[in-house]
């Protein structure tokens, strides 16, 4: 019965996921006119390996990032009720139903030449030429966190409203100050959340493609953009195959050993 109600769900996923990865890493090996020199390329230039080390640092930043930024926030959220709790939740949902395409135009008539933060700049006599901020590495980060930001405030919120408001309170009346009671009892029963929510970011972050693209421009090529360029411009699918089996083989690399020092904490899950 149950193997039954979830049997179209598993067909989905074989057709629209597992066939179509398994096709693409199976010929970037044993395709007619591939061996594993797709994969000697990667290692004997340096632009592939400069790429992938981009892709990891860039999405190691955004991780950070929206962790600091978003913690506040789910903490905001987990304490406040009412009508707050309903507008600041609305500010955290609607851009994640906003589609990532719009949100990363939107950033880019924010950062170009002639755009808002260039004109208030130089409004305010700081600047006298246009600053340049779009094209940049600094620019996907930022537009990126922004995007990616939803996705690590909702797993922290979850864990926060669960964790009752007497544990905190029963620190203080023994003798805690408020920054010591947040870290010795808040901090370390949120950190599942946080933990999840900062592999989720990460794991998003590492396949970006629309913002990277739009935001960042060919000076900051990411895995994801320079897979798109190797299957529709070059056609060179078997390349594209082994750039994505590298790509997810450092993926589960760092999500093992993610996983494996946090259960140096014992008890600590993250599902």
């Amino acid at each position: 019965m149950s193997l039954g109600l979830v049997a179209p769900l598993l067909l989905l996923l074989l057709i629209a996921f597992v066939y179509p990865v398994g096709r693409l890493l199976w010929n970037s090996i044993f395709a007619p006119d591939a061996t594993l020199v797709h994969y000697g390329r990667i290692i004997e230039e340096p632009l592939y390996l400069l790429v992938l080390w981009r892709t990891l640092e860039i999405a190691f930043v955004v991780t950070v990032l929206a962790f600091l930024l978003g913690y506040p926030v789910a903490y905001a959220m987990a304490r406040m009720s009412g009508r707050r709790a309903m507008l600041v939740a609305a500010c955290v949902l609607v851009p994640l139903w906003t589609s990532a395409l719009v949100r990363s135009y939107a950033w880019i008539v924010i950062l170009q030449r002639n755009g808002i933060v260039n004109d208030l700049l130089e409004e305010a006599g700081l600047i006298e030429t246009p600053l340049r901020l779009l094209y940049t590495k600094g620019a996907v980060i930022l537009a990126m966190t922004h995007v990616l930001l939803p996705f690590m405030i909702l797993p922290i919120y979850s864990i926060l409203r669960n964790i009752p408001d007497e544990l905190a309170k029963a620190a203080r009346n023994l003798g805690a100050s408020a920054p010591q009671a947040f870290l010795r009892i808040t901090l370390p029963l949120s950190l599942p959340g946080a933990a999840a929510g900062t592999l989720m970011t990460f794991i998003l972050a590492l396949g970006f493609y629309i913002t990277p693209a739009l935001v960042g421009g060919p000076r900051t090529l990411m895995m994801s953009t320079l897979m798109a360029q190797q299957t529709t411009e070059l056609l060179d699918w078997p390349f594209a195959g082994a750039l994505s089996a590298v790509l997810l083989a450092s993926t589960l690399l760092l999500v093992v050993l993610y996983r494996r020092a946090l259960s140096f904490n014992k008890g600590f899950k993250i599902g």
